[in-house]
């Protein structure tokens, strides 16, 4: 190659060449150019290819993260706390008497909140619940920028996320929580409707003072219902949503400023959204809310009452104690607050008040007792179960372990009346059938011997069934109870309203003296019969139960039926109405109504009591003796001051006064009665007692009146003593016209002498006794030494005796 050849290749090969060759190839190709490399700082910047591509890997990873979480994330079970309740227990007018249960919260639908309540709530919280999405990621941004400008924490949360933290999560700050939260809101929101997620909020939000919900916070602050909140005060109970405790201006009336503000912020908000007109939120004041009231629980007669509604509730198989306990029940009994305040007061001016518990020993032994029911619908009216539940928790309105005395002899009657008894003699029983009122006196026509005590060992020779009702004669009662045939007692009785299974409710001639045991509402529930002309509806308490302040639990249907005929309940009503205006309880005169009732008082004046009705209510009181500490029955002599306590004092006087106080103002009814056949005709008495095998004379043909020296062989001496350790029933001597030397200290029976002559040891065997001396050989009584009781007809003693033995 020659050097020129060589001077031509090289500069074809330069760098000049080859840009010339570019630029040629360029010019051939159509003036397309190759992009020009990025230098210096430029080269640090992405692309926008690289940016949009990044962007789109972004946007990717997102839905797909969102996509796994809200397939991850289920919508679990509420939490505990979020579904526990308090039962509600009502009186009959809506009122409330009492909560229990750990959380004081009740659940209600959003028909029963107020929707001036509902507005504000939405108003406070989220204005624009019903057209925003679950979530509102603008709101959280904006929430979370504040709270870093420190213009204070403000959540940013909907009203659908708040209330999936109250109601499915718990309040922890974790970023775990708030993940869940979002996801949980999202599907909530697509499977409930905006009205179920209010109501769920409204029903688990924290309003302070232990209120959880719109209900128990209406409750708590203002002593209303949530349907009856007006526009001010739903304003407040919002505003307390952001701030429980600090903006509750009676713990803390420092901050009322602040929490006017609030107040005014939610009202301002209402008049915005249209919620409420601009001139009724311009003369709009601060409604103060009521004091806080320290919890009162079971205090007082609350407890009583909730525990007999619990008892009721399982024994007619409604709802178990277990049922219960997961709450949210709302309880509407038969109370009446009217007749419940008037009971606890007339127990207390009669009875409490006049203890002195310091300087008498035998006041710390008294309790009382009491139930009244409205005798056309059988429903319990009120109750009084003690002094107080926390202090003593026995029930005093439903226990059954004192004998009922002598208020259970008004039965016999009925009984005797309902199956159209005659005496042993044939005569049939009536008002003014005469009977032999010996003390002691065997009573005839049965299988065993019982020759019960009177008062004070009186005897009244002949004298009538009203009159013997009129003093509570022992005596007569008993032979009457076998005249009737002592099975039929019993039957009759337990129509009436006595529960079968009663203790010591046997069928023997010591049944007419009340050694039964039943309750203070098992004796209102019979009586309540007997005021009703002889219908007997079931005994409730129990006027609605809800659920979750919806369900309606059903109750068992209650159909009223003809326990007795109307002639036998009224009959023994007009034997009853003599009581009160002639025997052992005038006392219940001061209730200024008509009336009719029957005292009755327990061995050794255990306890008192007085059982009475007018056509309106029937009203039982017992005042009972019992050993705080042991437990056991004690005697009541000397109590509150008295030397006896018996039926005609403080159980008619309470009586009284609670009937006189709950009917006041309503108009005065008389007895409308329609009376057997012959109850209103004259008997004539028979010539000497005992001269008619009926009236019973003695069984071994001794004669009335009679040296008894020969007739108590083998009669032990304890044996006797413990018969007369009975007692009688009726008011003091000084309410009643008695005299201490004529017995009216002990029945309130006023002074007369005995129509037939003191034959009261005649025939005076008593059960297991054989007929010689007392103390002579012979015989002994099981159980004697405790003896029939004079007008209560208690005889512990004498039911093993009589326990195996039928009336003939």
């Amino acid at each position: 190659m020659s050097p020129t050849a060589h001077a031509t290749a090289d500069a074809a090969g330069s760098p000049a060449a080859d840009e010339a060759g570019i630029a040629t190839a360029d010019a051939a190709g159509g003036g397309k150019g190759k992009r020009p490399r990025r230098t210096g700082w430029r080269r640090a910047l992405p692309t926008w290819r690289m940016v949009l591509g990044g962007f789109l890997t972004a946007m990717l990873l997102v839905i797909g993260a969102f996509l796994l979480g809200y397939s991850m994330v289920k919508i679990p079970p509420a939490n505990a706390m979020a579904v526990k309740q308090a039962n509600v227990y009502l009186y009959a007018d809506g009122s409330e008497i009492a909560r229990d249960g750990e959380i004081n919260r009740e659940n209600v639908s959003l028909a029963q909140v107020s929707k001036d309540a509902q507005h504000a709530v939405l108003a406070a919280e989220d204005r624009d619940f019903y057209t925003e999405p679950a979530v509102d990621p603008k709101a959280m941004l904006r929430a979370g920028w504040n709270t870093a400008l420190g213009k204070g924490k403000q959540s940013g949360s909907t009203i659908t996320q708040q209330y999936v933290k109250n109601y499915y999560l718990g309040q922890e700050q974790t970023v775990s929580r708030k993940v869940k939260e979002f996801f949980i809101s999202i599907k909530l929101d697509r499977t409930q409707s905006k009205d179920e997620i209010l109501q769920g909020y409204l029903n688990t939000s924290y309003f302070g003072r232990n209120a959880y919900g719109i209900q128990a916070a209406a409750q708590a602050y203002y002593g209303v219902k949530a349907k009856d909140l007006d526009p001010a005060r739903a304003a407040y109970l919002a505003a307390l949503v952001n701030a429980p405790s600090e903006f509750d201006v009676v713990a803390h009336p420092e901050n009322k400023s602040v929490a006017l503000a609030r107040w005014n912020y939610v009202l301002d908000g209402m008049v915005k959204k249209g919620w409420l007109p601009a001139s009724q939120r311009a003369g709009m004041k601060f409604p103060m809310p009521k004091d806080a009231t320290a919890p009162t629980g079971m205090s007082g007669q609350r407890g009583y009452i909730v525990r007999a509604v619990k008892d009721y509730l399982a024994t007619n198989k409604i709802l178990e104690e277990s049922q219960l306990d997961a709450g949210g029940y709302q309880i509407t009994t038969t109370l009446q607050k009217r007749n419940q305040d008037a009971l606890v007061k007339a127990v207390d001016d009669q009875v409490m008040n006049k203890l002195d518990r310091k300087n008498r020993k035998v006041d710390n032994y008294v309790r009382a007792g009491a139930a009244s029911v409205d005798p056309k619908t059988g429903e319990l009216v009120a109750m009084y179960g003690g002094i107080d539940y926390v202090k003593q928790y026995t029930n005093n309105a439903t226990r059954r372990d004192f004998q009922v005395g002598s208020t259970f002899k008004p039965f016999v009657f009925t009984s005797a009346v309902q199956n159209g008894s005659a005496t042993q003699d044939g005569r049939p029983i009536t008002p003014n059938t005469y009977y032999d009122g010996t003390n002691k006196r065997p009573v005839q026509g049965w299988g065993g011997s019982y020759a019960p005590e009177n008062e004070d060992q009186r005897s009244y020779g002949n004298i009538t069934v009203r009159e013997a009702t009129d003093k509570s004669v022992n005596s007569v009662y008993a032979q009457m109870a076998a005249d009737v045939g002592s099975d039929k007692v019993k039957d009759t009785a337990v129509a009436l309203g006595l529960p079968a299974d009663t203790k010591d409710l046997t069928a023997t001639p010591s049944i007419a003296l009340g050694v039964a045991t039943a309750s203070v509402v098992d004796m209102a529930d019979a009586y309540a019969t007997v005021a009703n002309h002889g219908k007997h509806a079931p005994f409730t308490m129990i006027k609605k139960i809800t659920k979750d302040g919806a369900d309606t639990i059903e109750l068992p249907k209650r159909t009223e039926s003809q326990a007795v005929s109307r002639e036998a309940a009224d009959t023994t009503t007009s034997i009853l109405r003599s009581v009160v205006q002639n025997g052992t309880a005038t006392a219940a005169q001061a209730a200024g109504r008509p009336a009719a009732g029957k005292t009755g008082t327990a061995e050794e004046d255990r306890a008192a009591w007085f059982a009475g009705y007018t056509p309106e209510l029937a009203t039982v009181v017992s005042v009972m003796g019992q050993d705080p500490d042991t437990a056991g029955h004690e005697s009541l002599y000397g109590a509150m001051g008295l030397p006896r306590v018996n039926g005609g004092g403080p159980p008619a006087q309470i009586w009284a006064q609670y009937t006189g106080d709950a009917l006041k103002n309503t108009p005065v009814t008389d007895f409308d009665l329609q009376l057997q056949p012959g109850a209103d005709q004259i008997q004539p008495p028979p010539s000497e007692p005992g001269d008619n095998p009926g009236d019973g004379g003695p069984d071994d043909g001794s004669t009335p009146g009679a040296d008894t020296g020969g007739q108590d062989q083998g009669q032990d001496p304890g044996q006797d003593q413990g018969q007369n350790q009975g007692q009688g029933d009726g008011g003091t001597g000084d309410t009643n016209g008695g005299d201490p030397t004529t017995g009216g200290a002990g029945d309130g029976t006023p002074p007369g002498d005995p129509t037939g002559g003191e034959s009261g040891d005649v025939g005076g065997t008593q059960p297991g006794g054989q007929g010689g001396v007392p103390g002579g050989a012979g015989g002994t009584t099981p159980g004697g030494a405790a003896g029939p009781s004079g007008d209560g007809g208690a005889n512990t003693g004498l039911q093993g005796v009589f326990s195996g033995r039928t009336s003939p």
